[in-house]
């Protein structure tokens, strides 16, 4: 009889993964956040708004790395000003971020915008905030409530000390409270910190009070590349938690690169599979093929694919076997051969020249036999993998 407690292991769920936190859904120009929708991937721009060309070249080229949202910062009415020709030549929903001059707000509801950004710290009161509440009702725009530690009102720094999760979700339910007052509900809620520990106490806080959709982040990480790792260690275990209906990774300088970044974070928490999961074991003294070579050609030969498969290429036999039979997709090589298994069988054995292309024509196979699991929209990444509860989005 063993020591340990091994009931607690037989009633475990085999399959991990805490399901989606069930937000109500709010329409941001013809993206829809919440519900069971995907979590979007947005950035913001780094240009004065008000210099349109140069904004509009920003947004194209975050367009181009698949950013869905975009943000623009409107601090003058300049700024203000410029939204109308910026919305007209983008094709992504276009947000306004406001901070500390309640008027921008105001300004920016006269141009068609798809959605205002409110940090409740620095607008001015609640007075303030209650005339941006309206006009945007009357619009029939969204909003977010974006608290942010930096920014916390003081009543909330002195009832709790400092600017710690607890004060950061009374804050948010306050503002949600007087919204709800003036019958307006299309709200989202943010609740950065630059701090990890707090960021996602604070989600994991709010998620136990409330349903409005949650855009994540980790404030002000810094600089690639502990920025991106920063972010990942905060990210993750909110979207573990099922938190999260948009995404944004904050870097220094250029912000093309956030998008991959939050797409990498969506994929590695499963919660939006949008290409093939190719595992390849690290490089050891064991190491019988080259694996690098390989996984390459994979690589490139990939490019493109949206199909939520699990690919594994392990290249000794300590580990390879067991990997590949857990894979969709695997092979255990070494020694000039591999062997491919196929949803934990051993089909074949090829040549280590004949890999990739072996593995190129189980894809195919793969594909045909699981059509019904894919993707029917652009928008649907992310259905699915053999033993893995995926959700949806």
């Amino acid at each position: 009889m063993s020591r340990f407690d091994l009931s607690v292991l037989e009633t475990a769920p085999k399959l991990p993964g805490k399901p989606r936190h069930k937000t109500r859904e709010v329409k941001v120009g013809d993206k829809v956040f919440g519900g069971d929708n995907p979590i979007w991937v947005q950035s913001m721009t780094t240009t004065d708004t008000f210099d349109v060309e140069g904004t509009v070249k920003q947004i194209h080229a975050l367009e181009e790395a698949g950013c869905e949202l975009v943000r623009v910062t409107v601090p003058k009415p300049e700024d203000a000003g410029a939204l109308s020709e910026i919305k007209k030549r983008i094709g992504i929903p276009l947000i306004c971020d406001i901070h500390f001059d309640y008027k921008m707000a105001l300004a920016a509801l006269d141009h068609p915008v798809d959605k205002l950004r409110i940090n409740p710290g620095n607008i001015g009161g609640i007075d303030r905030f209650r005339q941006v509440v309206r006009k945007a009702k009357d619009r029939g725009l969204p909003m977010r409530i974006g608290v942010n530690a930096g920014s916390l009102e003081r009543e909330f720094n002195e009832k709790y000390g400092f600017p710690c999760p607890p004060a950061m979700v009374e804050s948010c339910l306050r503002y949600i409270e007087i919204a709800e007052s003036e019958g307006y509900h299309n709200i989202i809620v943010s609740l950065k910190s630059s701090d990890v520990l707090v960021a996602v106490e604070a989600y994991r806080l709010y998620a136990k009070l409330a349903d409005y959709p949650t855009h994540i982040g980790i404030t002000e990480a810094g600089k690639p590349p502990y920025a991106v790792t920063k972010s990942a260690a905060g990210l993750a275990p909110i979207l573990l938690d099922g938190i999260g209906d948009t995404i944004r990774v904050s870097l220094l300088g250029d912000p093309v690169p956030e998008i991959a970044a939050c797409f990498d974070i969506l994929q590695a928490t499963q919660r939006r599979v949008r290409r093939p999961e190719l595992i390849a074991c690290p490089t050891c003294g064991r190491l019988a093929i080259d694996l690098e070579k390989i996984i390459a050609e994979l690589e490139q030969r990939l490019e493109g694919r949206k199909l939520p498969v699990k690919i594994s290429v392990l290249g000794c036999v300590v580990n390879g076997p067991g990997e590949a039979k857990e894979a969709d997709i695997g092979i255990a090589a070494g020694n000039g051969q591999g062997m491919i298994f196929r949803n934990g069988e051993m089909v074949r054995k090829v040549k280590e020249e004949e890999i990739v292309d072996a593995l190129m024509v189980e894809l195919a196979d793969w594909e045909a036999t699981n059509q019904h699991r894919l993707p029917k929209t652009k928008d649907a990444e992310g259905l699915g993998r053999r033993k893995l509860p995926l959700v949806t989005g």
